[in-house]
């Protein structure tokens, strides 16, 4: 067996393990409500619970595998837990170096041209529990992502209106939670101009044709698709344009990383640069892990995605990285969105076997055999894989 063998079949039994420990599927209860009876009525219960308060829930993989995910299986991520908003109060602040400041309702903010866009969310510690040595933080395996279609308004549509000082570099953002104790950190996150005004920012207050869950951060929330969740801001009450980034833990210590590669060992230097696109990533949905199959016709299948550009190629290896075969792409190219991917595979050796998938895209890039570690567990694209058996 190759080294990239070895190494793919010690880490996925490693997960195994790690999954059975942390008690896999659970049901999850009390979802609070802003004024949606409906919201309490999902059934979350087969979420993969990584923290239960705040609600850290995974999507099982086998999820991975339509071109929508649906509300009631997408992952959740929360820092401190969902505020309380009664939804007909509710206003969106825009101020800082701008000509005016407004203050802006739902009702306002539909008086915009409203947009549909599919984009896809993963959190930046996706895939953190790959990393060795390990790195603290919720331990995501596969399933901290998913595809939506988001409705909402252009961010720069709602900017023109109110006109923005020459000065302004940043975009900070505040939301409606807040830290469980005064000592604890508010979650104050900004993005540069730039990225805040390309036409593919949305202010969204739809998901997948319902109103913004809010454990997905109704009534509003940041969409900045290609780049990670952190960005993604949830449960939106503030907007100010200003010159620097914003100051505090989550935006100058946490979710950042070196420019360069570090060694997982000894003195590391420290995180230099904010995360910010996500890499080029292919994920398996079928077959499962462990699964046992006859002989016969198979399909093996999943999503890809990249930050910037499309997908131009996923690739199949049923002997864990020795050999690679072409899948076929399905469904319209739409940068920010994952594609489908199905490969057939006519199985008539009885064994042990490693499926392994690997993406490219439009830039290029290929997604690698490991993601070069670093202190926050971010951004992790190694190439995917599962152990099954034809018997």
């Amino acid at each position: 067996m190759s080294g990239l063998s070895n190494e793919l079949w010690s880490r996925r039994r490693f997960l195994r393990r790690l999954s059975q420990s942390v008690g896999a599927l659970a049901l999850v209860s009390g979802i609070p409500a802003i004024g949606r009876a409906a919201e309490m009525a999902h059934d979350r219960s087969s979420l993969i619970v990584r923290l239960s308060r705040p609600q850290d829930l995974e999507t099982p993989v086998e999820y991975l595998d339509s071109s929508i995910t649906p509300n009631s299986v997408f992952f959740v991520r929360s820092h401190f837990g969902p505020p309380a908003i009664i939804e007909e109060q509710w206003k969106l602040e825009i101020g800082g170096l701008v000509d005016s400041s407004r203050s802006l309702t739902l009702e306002d903010l539909r008086k915009f041209e409203i947009v549909d866009l599919p984009a896809t969310l993963q959190c930046s510690g996706n895939g953190r529990a790959f990393f060795h040595p390990s790195v603290p933080g919720v331990q995501w395996q596969r399933g901290a992502v998913g595809n939506a279609l988001w409705r909402g308004v252009r961010l720069r549509d709602v900017v023109k209106s109110i006109s923005i000082k020459s000065g302004a570099r940043h975009m900070q953002m505040r939301g409606y939670d807040s830290a469980p104790m005064p000592t604890t950190p508010s979650f104050t996150r900004s993005i540069p101009i730039e990225r805040a005004l390309d036409p593919s920012t949305l202010l969204a207050f739809e998901m997948n044709g319902e109103p913004l869950p809010v454990l997905h951060g109704g009534p509003l929330r940041m969409v900045v698709p290609g780049w990670a969740g952190d960005h993604w801001y949830k449960w939106l009450r503030r907007i100010d344009f200003q010159e620097h980034e914003a100051e505090g833990f989550y935006m100058q210590t946490a979710y950042r990383m070196p420019r360069q590669p570090v060694p997982s060992k000894g003195i590391a230097s420290l995180p230099e640069v904010p995360v910010t696109v996500n890499p080029v990533k292919s994920l398996i949905a079928h077959p499962s892990e462990g699964s046992v199959m006859p002989p016969g016709d198979h399909l093996v299948s999943g999503v890809a995605f990249t930050g910037v550009g499309h997908m131009v190629n996923v690739e199949v290896s049923l002997d864990g990285g020795c050999s690679w075969d072409r899948a076929e792409l399905e469904g319209k190219e739409s940068e920010g969105a994952w594609q489908l991917w199905r490969y057939r595979w006519r199985a008539s050796t009885k064994g042990p076997y490693i499926v392994a998938a690997r993406a490219t895209d439009s830039s290029g890039r290929v997604q690698p055999q490991a993601t070069p570690w670093n202190h926050g567990g971010y951004l992790w694209n190694g190439i995917d894989l599962v152990h099954c058996e034809i018997a």
